[in-house]
């Protein structure tokens, strides 16, 4: 029966119209407009838009829609299959269960590893920063932060514009069309993966406004399908065990619990790994599989939390197994301040902003998107095309680096709410533990001087200062 399910599987896997057209979609496609698109730059159905309107597709697109070939994810449901699955012998599938646990500890794994990298290089450039601010090189601060992650994002987008066009974006759309049976080239390879994570970490200790939550869910998915098969034709490895799953079945269920191991790994919250694989990524789901992946994304979440708590840029710091709330769960709230009904009023016209505003990026953010299409499509040289897709992010880098690194320097230095100057403290001091109202002792100073502190029955008092508006500086991605 294996050797059925895997010529089948080969059968689908080889079975390309025109497996040209395919490569070139899966590299190109979402740099490039084709080249019979004719339509004006506010033209109604060629981007993303309400559920009311229907995407105009052109010739050229619905010849690359017809280069995709379709993978039969269906079981066999014939009276002789079905009549086969009741003579056999009831089975545990504890190697169901040993393969989630192999995923979901080699995801965590790559989630440790992928967040000591991002550390250990940001550590080493916020240093260098903090020093050459607190002596006010406003200057030599702005070119060493740029030069930092200039180098980065040009080793993060050479890497992927030059070697491996897959490995590019968060890899979600991707992985989504391939579970959905959609035969996608090369995105489920061992050298997209070793790009995504090398790009992946570049791109996020450069301090461009990306994190690694996207693309740890196809690192996940890429964990997926090639841990489960024991085999690699890029490696050429094939090993004689778990040869059951090499099926399209069972592969498409290992790349599902992959990729919500990579939400369980990126964001700690292995309900939410399930969840998002049940709701936004699967199309093929039942409840052995929900246990399974579950399962996965617990020993995914263990993992990085379990060796995060002790590392941290490869430095060990102790403590190890000592899973730290602050450290650990986003978003936590330790205080509450009484609030009057009148405070909700606010919060209606907030809302009604934020939507305002969130559908205002999402338009621009679709038609800046067709400009850099256009521009591309119009750079008729292969290699001044590749130039302008590694020049784009450097780009950025320039403008976040500047806006970052100068912006804070036009707030003027903040006293902490316990403060001391000679014989004299503050009289309306909130840094008790009591209150929930004070200032946080992590704030950066930037350029203002950072004083000492004292502890005065157990109050923290000190005649340092903050910075305000080093909150629009970005160390990296997440911070």
């Amino acid at each position: 029966m294996n050797s059925e399910l895997e010529v089948r599987e080969l059968q689908h896997r080889t079975e390309l119209i025109d497996p040209d057209a395919e490569m070139k979609c899966s590299e190109d496609g979402d740099y490039m407009l084709p080249e019979d698109d004719n339509y004006s730059f506010f033209s109604k159905g060629r981007d993303f838009e309400s559920v009311y309107v229907n995407h105009q597709y052109t010739a050229k697109e619905r010849e690359v829609l017809t280069s995709y070939n379709s993978l039969d994810y269906l079981p066999p449901h014939s009276n002789v299959y079905r009549h086969w699955i009741t003579r056999q012998p009831a089975r545990l599938d504890w190697d169901r269960w040993i393969m989630m646990g192999l995923i979901g500890f080699s995801v965590g794994m790559i989630g440790f590893l992928m967040h000591q990298v991002i550390d250990l290089i940001t550590d080493l450039k916020l240093e260098q920063a903090r020093a050459l601010l607190q002596h006010f090189e406003y200057m030599l601060a702005w070119l060493l932060v740029l030069a930092f992650g200039s180098v980065l994002v040009l080793f993060s987008a050479a890497s992927v514009v030059l070697f491996r066009p897959s490995a590019g974006g968060s890899g979600i759309p991707e992985l989504i069309g391939f579970l959905n049976g959609t035969t996608i080239r090369s995105i489920f390879n061992v050298k997209t993966m070793v790009v995504k994570f090398f790009s992946c970490c570049c791109a996020v200790a450069s301090g461009l406004p990306v994190g690694p939550e996207g693309p740890m869910i196809h690192l996940g998915g890429l964990v997926g399908a090639g841990l489960s098969q024991f085999r690699s034709t890029t490696l050429q490895c094939h090993l004689p065990f778990f040869t059951r799953f090499r099926n399209s079945e069972d592969r498409r269920n290992f790349i599902s619990a992959g990729a919500a191991a990579g939400v369980a790994s990126a964001f700690g919250a292995p309900v939410g790994g399930l969840l998002f694989a049940m709701e936004e990524v699967s199309s093929f789901w039942n409840m052995k599989l929900s246990w399974q992946t579950f399962f996965c994304c617990m020993v995914s979440t263990v993992t990085t939390d379990l060796f995060n708590s002790a590392f941290t840029g490869f430095q060990y710091m102790g403590d190890f197994g000592l899973f730290k709330s602050n450290k650990y769960i986003l978003f936590q709230v330790t205080d509450g301040i009484a609030v009057n009904i009148l405070a909700f009023l606010p919060t209606v016209v907030i809302g009604v902003l934020g939507g305002v505003f969130g559908a205002l990026f999402n338009f621009t953010n679709l038609k800046i998107t067709r400009l850099r299409r256009r521009i591309v499509t119009y750079t008729k040289h292969a290699s001044l095309q590749k130039v302008l897709r590694i020049a784009e992010p450097l780009l950025v880098t320039v403008i976040m680096v500047s806006v970052s690194v100068m912006l804070p320097a036009a707030f003027p230095c903040s006293k902490f709410t316990c403060f001391f100057d000679g014989d004299t403290y503050s009289s309306t001091c909130t840094n008790h533990p009591s209150s929930p109202l004070h200032t946080e002792p992590t704030v950066q100073s930037y350029d203002c001087p950072e004083g000492i502190r004292v502890v005065v029955n157990g109050t923290t008092f000190t005649n340092g200062s903050f910075n305000q508006g080093v909150c629009c500086y970005s160390a990296d991605g997440a911070r």
